[in-house]
């Protein structure tokens, strides 16, 4: 019955995170207005028939900034991901199966590892100055750590394996190998984790966003909406709250998303709570 009751939490997360997706590209079509159209004369108005979420403080249209800022938003924790799945799987593949590559690479991750995240990135932002770019490149750095460690461990345990070792007994170059043989068999670990690793990258560019080293205004984006709803809490709540539970509702949906994928592609927790 728990396995059921699981499959179905992940499908309505999995549905949840497409409409998402669905609904922020088409942003250009579905929003109501333009999210940087200025009214100061309806600032601060609450729900209505003409501003269904209201309006914020320069009197835009907050759900039309709500959608537009999804877009940013969930490409920037996408890309980040992507950026740390792809140099983190590269060096924990050369790590792995060439030894001599092993001890200098991994202590190269060591000190990645030693930094956290957010100060990674907020040091690399302050050289380089703030941007979407610059959040996305600065987050999947701190993301490649894990990656190259679980690739890492991955490849120790398959390197000798018999069909690799046989691979090598036909004559098969090295590349070769990892590309046909080994990076298959460590892809669903990598997979999963990737799925649970995004809604930390979303998170990270939210709070690099929300302490104003990520997009910048007026561009919508929601870290950036909390930011600057936080001094009308009073007068307006909603201009916070509204983008907060955003993004509390996609980071579980991607959570509970890497969960069933977990459990799909590693029958060793089926069953479990």
């Amino acid at each position: 019955m728990s396995g059921v009751i699981r499959d179905r939490v992940t499908l309505i997360a999995l549905v949840f995170l497409l409409v998402c997706v669905a609904v922020t590209t088409l942003a250009p079509v579905l929003a109501p207005y333009d999210p940087y159209q200025i009214e100061t004369s309806r600032k601060l108005e609450l729900f209505s028939r003409d501003h269904w979420l209201g309006t914020d403080e320069f009197g835009r249209d907050v759900l039309s900034r709500l959608l537009y800022g999804g877009r940013i938003s969930l490409t920037v924790g996408l890309m980040a991901t992507s950026i740390g799945l792809l140099s983190g799987v590269l060096v924990g593949l050369c790590s792995g199966y060439f030894r001599r590559l092993d001890g200098v690479l991994m202590r190269l991750v060591d000190v990645l590892m030693a930094i956290p995240t957010i100060l990674l990135a907020l040091s690399f932002i302050a050289a380089l100055g703030p941007g979407v770019y610059k959040i996305m490149i600065a987050v999947g750095i701190g993301a490649l750590p894990g990656f190259a460690r679980l690739t890492r461990s991955a490849v120790l345990s398959l390197r000798e394996s018999e069909f690799v070792l046989a691979a090598h007994a036909a004559g098969s170059r090295d590349y070769y190998i990892l590309w046909r043989h080994i990076l298959p068999n460590v892809l669903p670990p990598i997979l999963v984790y990737g799925s649970l690793h995004l809604p930390r990258a979303l998170l990270a560019a939210t709070i690099l966003s929300f302490l104003g080293f990520g997009v910048q205004p007026p561009t919508a984006e929601w870290g950036a909406m909390i930011t600057g709803g936080q001094a009308y809490l009073r007068q307006a709540p909603l201009l916070s709250t509204i983008p907060s539970i955003a993004i509390f509702l996609v980071v579980m949906s991607f959570n509970l998303l890497g969960d069933g994928l977990r459990d799909t592609l590693d029958p060793r927790f089926r069953g479990t709570l």
